[in-house]
């Protein structure tokens, strides 16, 4: 078996060009996820999102985006596990996309936002109603004696709403991240790699190219 340090791969399937991007940051974005997308990538919505907490501990885990606009990038989450608490005490949050299959990773920097209350209740309703449910059954982040305490929680809760309604729960919903910075890199022979950095400046982005 080879060592960990023998294991890498060389970049080589496209380039990153000033003269080939757009002016602006999220225009480019949509442009590399559709790139993304029709490449039939698993799980192509999946994101890092990396938090600091209170005390300056920085925590980071895959989350799956389920929407952006000119705004930003949202994400659902129970506002009461580690992430909910994180980014209560500290908005400043990163997502991270890696789509390996492209050699491509997007970076993004910025402030979280609360979505609205019909935005939640929105993007609740169009949820499976085991996902519903399972917003519900976990206590996020809490230490549990063992899954079967979950499973009594669903079990408790398919019986108490049967085919009816499920209402979302208080402590379920969603952020927007809205980007400060947005990096765009794309993998090069010999590691040296595409790298450009678009800042956001009086509410028009400015980008440079950064050495890999």
């Amino acid at each position: 078996m080879s060592s960990i340090a023998d294991i890498r791969r060389e970049y080589k399937l496209r380039m990153l060009t000033e003269n080939e991007v757009s002016s602006d940051a999220m225009e480019q974005f949509t442009s590399w996820w559709q790139d993304a997308f029709e490449s039939q990538i698993d799980e192509v919505n999946a994101m890092t999102l990396c938090t600091v907490n209170a005390n300056g501990n920085p925590d980071g885990r895959i989350v799956l985006l389920k929407g952006y606009d000119v705004h930003g990038f949202s994400f659902f989450t129970n506002y009461e596990s580690t992430k909910g608490k994180d980014l209560s005490a500290n908005p400043n949050a990163t997502l991270v996309f890696f789509w390996k299959e492209i050699e491509r990773q997007v970076r993004i920097a910025g402030v979280v936002e609360k979505l609205t209350d019909a935005e939640n209740d929105a993007y609740y309703q169009s949820r499976p109603r085991g996902s519903q449910l399972g917003a519900w059954a976990s206590p996020q982040s809490r230490p549990v004696i063992d899954r079967q305490v979950l499973e009594q929680n669903l079990i408790a809760l398919q019986k108490e709403y049967g085919e009816n309604h499920i209402p979302r729960p208080p402590h379920w919903g969603g952020y927007r991240l809205l980007p400060k910075t947005i990096e765009f890199w794309q993998g090069r022979p010999n590691r040296l790699h595409d790298r450009l950095l678009y800042q956001k400046v009086n509410n028009d982005w400015e980008f440079v190219r950064l050495a890999p």
